[in-house]
């Protein structure tokens, strides 16, 4: 992902979207050659030259200071996230070439895959790529939809995209599809020479028409708590609640954990689904245990 046209795309995109009278402009009669604000009236509300402003969107946050950046996000009302995302551009294209991989870790801790099994409600850890990469029985039995000929390691993005039966697990999937994408451009931001995440939106990019669609809108998004509603194929309709965590000491990875409402009908699914992951675990260590006695039983029930 070229840093440039991040920013140039980026900052086109948050420009084209407010209106002069959204700013507090005059508007004047005649007709407007663009919908959303012109260059130099940016310029004006950040306080900037008209030159300035037209170098910096088109791509050169190159020694820009703080204070323009916060003028700029001021001008264009970037939200939390966006303001955010912003930084990270201008501070990537400003870090030393050595310094611009962030140090990241796809590796989970024993201690935290600990701390996982020993937690009754589901959870999971994942990277920025949306990466499944660890979790505890009932978080992997929540997603076992995402453990199905998954190409490489499960990632809720492809899965999203690129599995038809996304669609039915995810309800809300129009909703849930914008805000993957959101997440995976907020990490572009802050890792654009990652290859593992630029391998994945180019990936989805060529497959997908929808990822492609929601990719351009340069929308960002950080997801730390809210509702999600699932309909899992063992037990139907789910209503979570959901926390997400960074893990400070693990860079890039974030520890995700669902809940249910008191006495609600997916709190007794959520219970359902336990006893059905401890079953298919027993079963499956029984399986093993068979197999390592008499190897050709393996074969046997490749062929059932």
């Amino acid at each position: 992902m070229d840093a440039t046209t991040q920013v140039k795309e980026f900052l086109t995109s948050r420009r084209g979207r407010i209106t002069p009278e959204q700013a507090g402009l005059p508007v004047f009669s005649g007709n407007r050659r663009v919908t959303g604000l012109r260059r130099e009236e940016v310029a004006l509300l950040a306080g900037v030259s008209v030159d300035y402003y037209v170098r910096l969107e088109r791509g050169n946050l190159g020694g820009v200071s703080d204070t323009v950046l916060e003028s700029l996000s001021r001008a264009l009302q970037l939200d939390e996230v966006e303001h955010a995302h912003l930084f990270d551009l201008a501070h990537t294209q400003n870090a030393a070439p050595t310094a611009r991989r962030r140090r990241l870790t796809n590796r989970v801790r024993p201690n935290v895959q600990r701390m996982l099994d020993a937690m009754s409600a589901p959870a999971f850890v994942r990277n920025g790529r949306s990466d499944f990469l660890a979790g505890n029985r009932l978080g992997r039995a929540l997603y076992s939809p995402l453990f199905i000929d998954p190409i490489g390691t499960p990632n809720t993005a492809r899965f999203a995209f690129l599995d038809p039966r996304a669609r039915t697990f995810y309800p809300d999937w129009d909703q849930l599809a914008s805000d993957l994408v959101a997440v995976l451009r907020t990490e572009a931001g802050r890792s654009p020479y990652d290859k593992g995440l630029t391998d994945l939106i180019g990936e989805l990019s060529t497959r997908s028409d929808d990822f492609r669609v929601r990719w351009a809108t340069h929308d960002v998004r950080a997801h730390r708590s809210g509702l999600k509603r699932i309909h899992h194929p063992v037990v139907g309709d789910l209503e979570l609640t959901y926390e997400a965590l960074d893990l400070n000491a693990d860079t890039g990875l974030t520890f995700v954990v669902y809940g249910t409402l008191p006495d609600s009908a997916s709190e007794q699914a959520l219970q359902l689904l336990a006893a059905w992951a401890a079953t298919a675990d027993a079963e499956e260590r029984s399986a093993a245990l068979v197999i390592d006695q008499d190897p050709s039983a393996d074969m046997v029930r490749r062929f059932e």
